[in-house]
């Protein structure tokens, strides 16, 4: 089995979720978010190794909170940069050639262990596995004021891990940054990777607005 990383984005400022404290640090039916994330890395059986990204100014508290919650999974804390792009690039330094790395969302705290290890089995078969799931909704575009139908069986809707093997993502983040990078599939793609789906969950969800702890708090519970 192939030399795994994982790389948590804990970026997020909070301001969406009206908070004093950004998203990842929130509680969840008793512990942070982010706690639940790790986690389901640490049970993958490709023990990846775990790299959370995030702003300086943050690692004193959640080292703190590691140790009121006694959170003792190992993981290395690197700290974030100006941007989604910037950060998961710092996080790469740490990554090894020839091996498979993930990089998550800190706040999608309800991915499944399932998921992460098909993600990895994906990527080390296809070169990257980005998960998504298939739009529920009739799905419509607007450009220059016009309004479109587009067929909703061909739009996925991209969650994460977005899995990769390292040299592929690592040649990708050379790149200069451009505001068309919206995830990591994105920086593959420009450098001309083609994308593989990876099957999602829908209850995958990313915590964003403060409904979204009631959602998943809902979601913890019904497993």
């Amino acid at each position: 089995m192939p030399k795994s990383y994982a790389i948590i984005v804990a970026g997020g400022s909070g301001t969406r979720m009206q908070a004093i404290v950004p998203k990842q640090f929130l509680l969840l039916n008793g512990k942070s978010v982010m706690m639940y994330t790790i986690e389901a890395f640490y049970q993958s059986i490709y023990r990846p190794e775990i790299i959370v990204v995030m702003h300086p100014n943050f690692h004193t508290y959640w080292q703190e909170l590691c140790t009121v919650y006694n959170f003792t999974i190992p993981h290395t804390l690197v700290n974030g940069g100006e941007t989604r792009f910037h950060s998961v690039k710092n996080g790469l330094e740490l990554v090894a050639d020839d091996s498979l790395v993930a990089v998550q969302d800190a706040v999608r705290p309800l991915v499944s262990v399932e998921i992460i290890d098909k993600a990895y089995q994906q990527a080390a078969e296809y070169g990257n596995a980005v998960v998504a799931v298939k739009s529920r909704d009739s799905v419509r575009s607007l450009r220059n004021g016009q309004s479109g139908s587009l067929l909703r069986d061909e739009i996925y809707l991209v969650q994460t891990p977005q899995t990769f093997q390292s040299a592929l993502l690592k040649k990708a983040y050379l790149q200069a940054f451009n505001d068309g990078f919206t995830d990591d599939a994105s920086v593959a793609e420009k450098d001309g990777a083609s994308i593989h789906i990876c099957e999602g969950n829908y209850q995958n969800i990313k915590i964003t607005f403060p409904e979204d702890i009631a959602i998943a708090e809902m979601l913890l519970r019904m497993k």
